[in-house]
Formats: C-alpha cells, structure tokens, sequence
C-alpha cells in the first residue's frame, strides 16, 4: 500500500518570522490554473483586487466586489498546495466599522480556505486590524501607494519623494504593525523611505514599486508575463507571453482560413458504422 505525503502550506508565522531573512517571494493570482504553476516557487500568493482591471478590464479596483474576491480566492485554493493564499478586501467592505470589516473577512476566510486577508490604508484602519486580530483573522496590511485611495491621492503617484511626506507613511507602517498586522505591502515608496520603514518596524516589509529593499516583493502575475497592456515603469518582464498569445492566435486563424487546420474525428458518444 503506498502512502502519499500531502504538500503543508506555508503559514502566517512563518512569513512573520522571515522578518530580516530570506526574501519573500509573491505574486498575485487570480485563477487556479495559473496559481497551479506558480505555487512551488513563490512563498504566497495574494488574490488582488488588481483582478477587476486586470481580469475584467476596469479602469480602477473600485468596481471590484466581495463576491468576485470570494469567487478568485477559492479558484487559488483549488490551484495551490503549497503557497499560503492571502485574499484582499475589496473597497467598501471594511472602511465602515471593525465589526463590518470581522463578518466580511470571515465570510472570505470561510468560503476560499484561505489563510489571511489584506486591506489598504494605515494608522486609519489599525483599530480595525487590531479588531480582526484579535478575534483569529490574520492581516496584511498595505500602505503607502494604495490603490483603492487614487480618487483622494489623484492617481497612482510614488509616495515619500519628498522628505516632508515620510513621517506620515512611517507612522502608517508603525502603526498597523503595532495594531497586529504580520506583515505589510509597501507600495510605490520611494527607495530611502522604504529602506527605512523596512529597519524600523518589526513585521515583513513586502515591496512592490518600493525597490529591493524591502524584506519581501510581490509583482502582479501578467505584469511580470508581458500580458499588461501598459506595465508600471518599475516592473521588469520575465517574459512576452503576450506577443505569444497574439503569434498563437494569429497562426490559428490563418490554419482556419486555409482549412488546414487537423480535422478530428468526434463520435460524440456516437458508434461508428462498420
């Protein structure tokens, strides 16, 4: 009788306690397919609210619901043995009260299996971290730039490039690692400013736009495949799967046209005449 060793997931203390280690490897995932290549190498995943502009085409993340979070974050589940699965909160689904926050969070932890949850902001949520904390939810945080803020920040700017402006993003980060958080991504930081963060606080810095020195990075999975249509400047292309799909496709429809394109015999649960 063989016996098979299940796969164990990576857990919320051991990316906590990657603080000032190795580097923690991330992408964001959004389908099971996919999640499926990427989970032995990657430390976890995060199931983005990214998904409505990159999956469904909207200009923001504002549009994007608790449903379509709960649908994305089990399809990861289903896809992955290995990578602890991180699923975001989506706008409007925690900023009301602590006790809103805690019965959605739930709701995503119940209906995916997943691990933990993030939302966006700093010392403004951190009674609600504090609150889910302490009732058994894990968070990542996420500050600096934050996407669902753009209408209030006007646009997807780098934060910290001005002296001045540090001292609040520092006390962003101090705060939401002091309400409980285990780690926090740092987004589109500039680089002194994230250096800093990343030595004063003792939880994992994952960056994203914020240079290498954070204690982790996390790129969004089509960035990082050349499947984005307009990319951020920081990020680098491992590779050009869109020109592929595109040659792929192209190759296809001209297979089609000039009908050479291998016919297969389909009986369709038809017997075939003898």
């Amino acid at each position: 009788m063989s016996v098979h060793s299940k796969t164990r997931r990576i857990t919320v203390p051991e990316i906590r306690a990657r603080k000032g280690g190795d580097p923690i490897v991330s992408l964001t995932s959004y389908h099971a397919h996919t999640a499926r290549y990427v989970d032995p190498y990657v430390d976890f995943l995060l199931v983005g609210d990214s998904l409505g502009m990159v999956m469904y085409g909207m200009e923001t993340t504002l549009g994007v619901t608790l449903d379509m979070m709960i649908a994305h974050g089990a399809a990861v589940m289903r896809g992955t043995e290995r990578a602890l699965v991180v699923v975001d909160m989506p706008f409007g689904s925690y900023e009301e009260s602590p006790p809103e926050a805690f019965r959605n969070a739930v709701r995503i932890i119940k209906e995916t299996g997943c691990a933990a949850v993030k939302m966006e902001g700093g010392a403004r949520i951190a009674d609600t971290i504090h609150y889910l904390t302490e009732r058994g939810i894990p968070v990542m945080a996420h500050i600096g730039l934050t996407p669902q803020s753009t209408n209030v920040m006007g646009g997807f700017k780098t934060q910290g490039r001005e002296e001045s402006e540090w001292a609040a993003i520092e006390a962003d980060a101090q705060a939401v690692a002091d309400a409980g958080a285990f780690a926090v991504v740092v987004e589109g930081v500039a680089e002194p400013l994230a250096a800093r963060i990343t030595r004063q606080i003792e939880i994992p810095t994952i960056g994203i736009g914020a240079s290498p020195v954070c204690d982790g990075q996390i790129l969004v999975l089509e960035d990082m495949l050349g499947l984005s249509p307009k990319p951020p400047k920081f990020v680098r292309e491992f590779a050009s799967l869109g020109a592929q799909i595109a040659g792929a496709a192209e190759a296809y429809a001209d297979a089609v046209r000039n009908r050479s394109f291998p016919a297969q015999e389909h009986t369709y649960g038809m017997k075939k005449a003898k």
